[in-house]
């Protein structure tokens, strides 16, 4: 789940930049007293995520209003059905629809292309799917959440969160040994290191280096079973780069253990939601 305080933020950041000039619309057309009673509803098959947020953007704009979970965070949910249901003053529902649409749209999609995914990984396979940090800026805390509810695994949250090197560290520090040396002295005994690689002589390099995990870069079919062979009880083997559906079940067969897609978060549709008034009163 997501800390109070930090949901608070982002609800009230998304609410400020759409209310910066109060709802003259509704402000013109419905009288202040006016009540409302509206459902939210998915208008295509989705996986539901995002409640807190969405509850959250109508209590931050009225405390009044009441808002009903019908289907919790993670469930499956068709066509017709209904997610929430919104109660209280008609203006403030109005109001808060957008911005609470935006996040239960945006969560959904994210979590519902990262159960597709984890639905392609073989039975019998190890293979964990992970996001990157290709993430909406200032959303990172909630798509990571999403990919969770998505039955997905979370990379690192941020650089100071793991040691993971990269082409351009292994450029600036002078090769895949001296990169991987350096941060053998710097980072805590407890702390992994993983190192990207994009051919086999780098891969042996660094597993050579003492890799405790190694990302293999746009492998072709031949030489990722090759690469996973020559790591195998050595060290983590991670795939990543532009990865699509129709490779997982390959990925897990042959025995790796994490493939790292960032189109979980930096490509997912927003999910098919709508919020209508269905009576006063």
């Amino acid at each position: 789940m997501i800390a109070d305080f930090l949901l608070n933020e982002l609800v009230d950041r998304a609410l400020a930049e759409d209310l910066a000039g109060g709802d003259v619309t509704s402000a013109a057309c419905i009288a202040e007293e006016e009540r409302a009673v509206a459902k939210a509803v998915a208008h295509a098959s989705l996986v539901v995520c995002g409640s807190a947020a969405f509850a959250r953007s109508f209590y931050r704009v009225d405390p009044g209003l009441r808002v009903e979970e019908k289907l919790a965070d993670g469930r499956r949910a068709q066509p017709g059905d209904v997610l929430w249901i919104v109660e209280g003053s008609a203006r403030s529902i109005l109001m808060a629809e957008r911005v609470g649409l935006n996040f239960a749209q945006r969560l959904s999609g994210v979590a519902t292309l990262t159960r597709t995914f984890v639905d392609a990984v073989p039975p019998a396979s190890k293979l964990r799917i992970v996001d990157t940090r290709k993430t909406t800026p200032g959303l990172r805390v909630l798509e990571r959440y999403a990919v969770r509810v998505g039955g997905g695994h979370n990379h690192r949250d941020c650089l100071g969160s793991a040691v993971l090197i990269k082409d351009n560290h292994i450029v600036a520090a002078g090769g895949i040994t001296a990169a991987l040396q350096r941060a053998r002295a710097y980072a805590p005994h407890t702390s992994r290191l993983e190192i990207e690689v994009e051919s086999l002589p780098q891969l042996d390099e660094a597993l050579t280096a003492g890799a405790d995990i190694v990302m293999l870069d746009n492998f072709d079919a031949a030489a990722l079973r090759e690469a996973v062979e020559r790591a195998r009880g050595r060290a983590i083997v991670e795939v990543s780069g532009g990865l699509t559906l129709q490779r997982v079940k390959e990925l897990g067969e042959l025995g790796v253990d994490v493939a790292s897609v960032g189109a979980l978060t930096h490509s997912a549709p927003a999910a098919d939601i709508g919020l209508d008034i269905e009576r006063l009163g």
